[in-house]
């Protein structure tokens, strides 16, 4: 620890350690230093939180978040500024996690390269999601923590990948829930509806809920809405039903919680508790 007039500089190797509502002088963090994780802050609010030097929203209540991508092997520095100038610095490393990679060979070659017009479908949805997870709203839903959208037995994890023939495929960046079709989908978090999309090419009918500061929930091979893009829906409620639409081998229901567009895990999100 470094001491001078005007600063005082904490810097802390942070590799999965876990806070809840542990604190110094100005620094409370609840959530997994971890690879995917959400972090959800807290301080005074007339202070000036930067995350690698990007200034980060705050709550009249001092809340903020940031979040660490599924590959993120870098060190990231959370600055704390007070009103007189007095600045709290924590160096945080995320802890490197291993991921569940299959590798499946002889797979035809068909199936390898997709219909071109099926790859030019799924850009355009894409595009339309990502437009969605860019709302940065003042909501501050996502600081009071998350409940699970749905009881079920867990069939995918984030992070999982398969390789198919020695060539990576895209990793799975949801948590799968089983479900039957019609079962009951709930906000876990209050927010507004930004998107509801009922036939997108690769996830079918998909739902994009904001919680506030660029944190979304994503719903994905829905069968049914019960809300509208626009609504304000309240932690716990009904939004939606599981479904098998879009590509996919069954009913289920594949939960997402993003950053803007940096892809979180939804199960350590439910780790990150409400602050008091």
């Amino acid at each position: 620890m470094l001491n001078t007039k005007n600063t005082k500089l904490i810097t802390l190797c942070l590799i999965g350690v876990f806070f809840n509502q542990h604190s110094f002088a100005d620094i409370k963090l609840s959530g997994e230093i971890k690879q995917g994780a959400l972090v959800i802050g807290k301080t005074a609010n007339d202070n000036v939180v930067t995350f690698d030097g990007k200034v980060l929203p705050l709550s009249e209540y001092g809340d903020y978040v940031f979040g660490f991508s599924r590959d993120d092997d870098k060190t990231h520095q959370l600055m704390i500024t007070q009103p007189n100038g007095e600045k709290e610095l924590k160096t945080l490393t995320p802890l490197k996690r291993q991921y569940d990679i299959q590798r499946i060979e002889g797979i035809a070659k068909k199936i390898m390269n997709p219909n071109p017009k099926a790859v030019t479908r799924s850009k355009q949805d894409g595009a339309q999601v990502s437009t969605a997870r860019q709302t940065l709203s003042t909501k501050t839903d996502f600081a009071k923590g998350f409940i699970a959208p749905i009881t079920g037995i867990i069939t995918g994890v984030y992070g999982s990948q398969r390789v198919f023939n020695g060539v990576p495929k895209r990793p799975h960046y949801g948590l799968d829930y089983a479900g039957k079709t019609g079962d009951p989908v709930k906000a876990p978090a209050a927010g507004t509806v930004v998107m509801f999309v009922s036939d997108m090419f690769y996830s079918g009918g998909t739902m994009i809920i904001d919680h506030g500061h660029g944190i979304t929930s994503s719903f994905l091979h829905l069968s049914k809405s019960y809300v509208k893009t626009g609504d304000e829906v309240k932690k716990g409620q009904v939004v939606a039903a599981v479904g098998s639409s879009g590509r996919t081998t069954g009913p289920h229901l594949d939960w997402r919680i993003n950053w803007f567009n940096m892809r979180l895990d939804p199960a350590l999100a439910l780790k990150a508790v409400a602050i008091k």
